[in-house]
């Protein structure tokens, strides 16, 4: 009983009840406040926001499925310990330059704030970046490795560079030294008309400025013949741009031959791998863009020299050979020679043999013509004469076609004897100079004073005597 009764005295002091029952008769009254469950989802999201404002937070992306159909993206970012939801707003993550993929560690940027929906707590996301240049290396080889697989790296890929563009194009900046190396430099080997496509080399937009100029000069009717690509040396974040997918690609589209130039020798970015030739510099592209046009001019004064040379040989040679031909040759007078005989043997004879053919004509009719009789004597001659009267006409159409072939025959041969003669040059305003002996004399050398020398001309001859020589062993 004192046990029962003492615990009825505790109730009483806190909760009214009935003592015939002992029923609690009504609530009892506390002195906490009371609030609704979106109260204390708006508080606690209010409290987060007032206690953290802007922070980052390093971890690794997890849970990474792309942006939603929405355009926001949803993930968590998680170390070993513990895992903190994310999201990044569509008009945010449309500039994010960080490529997001799972595994990737991750410097995060943004207000931590709670979701009243589900009860828990999140980071809404502002910026985004690979977390040193680790993660840079580790995100370069995976892209890397994804576009050579694709074979945009490819050897065979790769088109040759023009011996001498007549139009550059440039895609870098348009201050700083870069562009006036590349110009100073072209300006010192083959001044080139050169057009520049002014881009951000650094920064959020820089890729796509980068892409968009080499899409561009692609596009022009009258284009450049050569791109150059190029950027002073900077760290890997400096650079990262020229890594960017949309880069590569418009590089690797370009019907236009391009060389890129970004960084120092030892940078390398994704551009220099898909490039047609990669410059170590920008003075570099330069000069592989260009000749050196005091190079050419000298070896074109070379090869002119070369030709000249040649030419005289071969005309030398031809001078020779021919020389050698005509001495092979015979004569004119020895070329016509048995020809003419020949004509005169045959003239002389034709007379000769015309009488003996009438004659034998003759002989045979007198043979016949004694066994006929009268009758047919007289028709058989009035045949006999027809025919003789047919071969007679026959024998003068025959010997005028053999005089006038023989006549054809020696005009030709004596056109070609007045050809080859030298007669011929002398009516093209040449002399001959013979000594007194009709020798031909060929070199002044060989002509002494008071020397009889004959001269002959197209028209006539004339005798001189040779007096004495000049200084310059000229006769007068």
């Amino acid at each position: 009983m004192g046990g029962n009764h003492s615990e009825t005295e505790t109730m009483s002091t806190d909760w009214p009840y009935d003592p015939e029952t002992g029923e609690i008769t009504e609530a009892p009254k506390l002195n906490v406040a009371e609030y609704s469950v979106t109260e204390i989802s708006h508080a606690l999201k209010k409290t987060l926001e007032d206690t953290f404002g802007h922070v980052r937070v390093r971890g690794e992306i997890s849970g990474y499925r792309g942006p939603h159909s929405s355009g926001h993206c949803y993930f968590s970012i998680k170390d070993e310990g513990a895992k903190l939801d994310a999201v990044i707003w569509r008009g945010v993550f449309s500039k994010v330059r960080a490529k997001m993929q799972e595994g990737l560690e991750v410097v995060a940027t943004g207000k931590i704030t709670s979701y009243p929906g589900k009860s828990n707590y999140q980071i809404v996301i502002e910026n985004i970046e690979p977390a040193g240049v680790g993660a840079l290396m580790v995100l370069l080889e995976e892209r890397k490795r994804k576009l050579a697989a694709e074979g945009l790296f490819d050897a065979d890929r790769k088109k040759p560079l023009p011996y001498l563009p007549k139009l550059i194009g440039i895609v870098t900046s348009p201050t700083g030294a870069v562009i006036r190396d590349i110009l100073h430099r072209l300006s010192d080997r083959f001044p080139r008309h050169v057009m520049v496509w002014p881009v951000r080399v650094q920064g959020e937009t820089s890729a796509a400025e980068v892409a968009a100029a080499v899409r561009g000069f692609n596009d022009m009717a009258n284009g450049p013949d050569l791109l150059i690509v190029a950027r002073g040396g900077g760290s890997l974040e400096d650079l990262w741009g020229f890594n960017e997918e949309i880069v590569v690609r418009a590089v690797a589209e370009s019907r236009i031959p391009v060389i890129s130039a970004v960084g120092h020798e030892t940078d390398t970015t994704l551009i220099d791998l898909v490039s047609d030739h990669r410059a170590p510099t920008p003075t570099a592209a330069a000069e592989r863009a260009v000749p050196v046009r005091a190079d050419l001019l000298a070896e074109l004064a070379s090869l002119n020299a070369r030709q000249s040379r040649g030419m005289a040989r071969f005309f030398d040679e031809r001078r020779t050979k021919l020389r050698s031909a005509a001495r092979a040759l015979p004569k004119p007078d020895e070329f016509l020679a048995l020809v003419r005989q020949r004509f005169d043997t045959v003239a002389a004879r034709l007379p000769q043999a015309l009488r003996s053919n009438v004659q034998h004509h003759r002989v045979d009719l007198a043979r016949i013509s004694g066994r006929l009789s009268f009758a047919p004597i007289q028709q058989r001659q009035v045949e006999q004469k027809r025919r003789l009267g047919d071969l007679g006409l026959r024998h003068h159409r025959a010997m005028s076609r053999a005089l006038q072939t023989f006549k054809d025959r020696l005009a030709s041969e004596s056109k070609l004897l007045a050809a080859m003669s030298y007669k011929s040059v002398l009516a093209r305003g040449f002399a001959v100079v013979r000594d007194a002996n009709d020798a031909p004399i060929r070199l002044a050398s060989a002509v002494t004073p008071g020397q009889a020398l004959k001269i002959e001309f197209a028209d006539d001859k004339l005798d001189v005597t040779a007096r004495k020589k000049t200084a310059q062993g000229e006769l007068f």
